[in-house]
């Protein structure tokens, strides 16, 4: 099925590694133009280096913090400029750090506000009035399946994960009739750094090891393993693209089936 997406322009936060950038491989080898993002200067070009590789397609980055309040809309800006114009959006950040409710402090939850849901907040609004100028506007915020079933020691994740949600849904009502499309991706475990992380501070806790942790998470899973990332890359390119044109306010489960309600 051709997803529609050649000459397309997308503009993706939080892509020069995991998820971020899985999704960004899709698009570009799809043939969209591209433009990734991240903090670390050096490691951005070696992702667009690598993406140009698989993918054959020139590849553009523009480094930054998304958490950031004054630099929304700099990224924004110098993306749409790389590509003249913009019709797709990615917001996508880090996770807060792991821990229980009694062991987080309450400026950390004012830090994690920041970066996991005010992030979304600032760079949609950036992205609007070139978003507003496209046919193919779509917007995608990169959540988690905890937003629907909340995943032990992320009580920061869980709690703010779900406002993105909430305000994913709210903008797909209110800028639906505008032709911008807006849904959210909800992966479940995957094969990235962020997660080989999460995994330490568990067999840390746990007195367990890395490999037993994984093999806990396999199990509870009905499909018997993580997900590996170009699998997840794959739904969100459908989600961003022209093919999912009637997919406004869905909230995509890409989990193995690990979430166990029916809604």
């Amino acid at each position: 099925m051709d997803l529609g997406l050649r000459s397309k322009k997308a503009f993706l936060a939080g892509s020069s590694k995991g998820l971020g950038f899985a999704i960004a491989q899709i698009l570009a080898q799809e043939g969209c133009q591209v433009v990734i993002n991240g903090r670390d200067q050096d490691r951005l070009k070696e992702s667009a280096a690598a993406l140009e590789k698989l993918s054959g397609v020139t590849v553009g980055f523009v480094a930054g913090d998304t958490s950031a309040p004054e630099e929304a809309p700099r990224l924004i800006e110098e993306a749409a400029k790389q590509m003249d114009g913009l019709d797709l959006l990615l917001t996508n950040t880090g996770g807060p750090p792991s821990g229980k409710f009694e062991s987080i402090p309450e400026d950390s939850w004012q830090t994690a506000i920041e970066l996991v849901f005010m992030s979304h907040v600032r760079l949609i609004r950036a992205a609007l009035p070139y978003l507003k100028e496209s046919e193919f506007a779509s917007v995608l915020t990169l959540t988690s399946y905890s937003v629907k079933q909340p995943i032990p020691n992320l009580v920061l994740s869980n709690s703010i994960r779900a406002a993105t949600v909430g305000l994913t849904k709210t903008l797909a009502l209110e800028l639906g009739p505008e032709g911008i499309r807006f849904n959210s991706l909800l992966p479940g475990w995957t094969k990235t750094e962020r997660v080989l992380e999460l995994m330490s501070f568990r067999a840390d806790q746990n007195g367990t090891s890395i490999d037993q942790e994984i093999q806990h998470i396999a199990e509870d899973c009905p499909l018997g393993r993580m997900a590996d990332p170009e699998e997840i890359g794959r739904a969100g390119a459908f989600l961003l693209s022209p093919a999912a044109s009637y997919l406004n306010g869905v909230m995509l489960n890409v989990d193995g089936g690990i979430y166990k309600g029916t809604m």
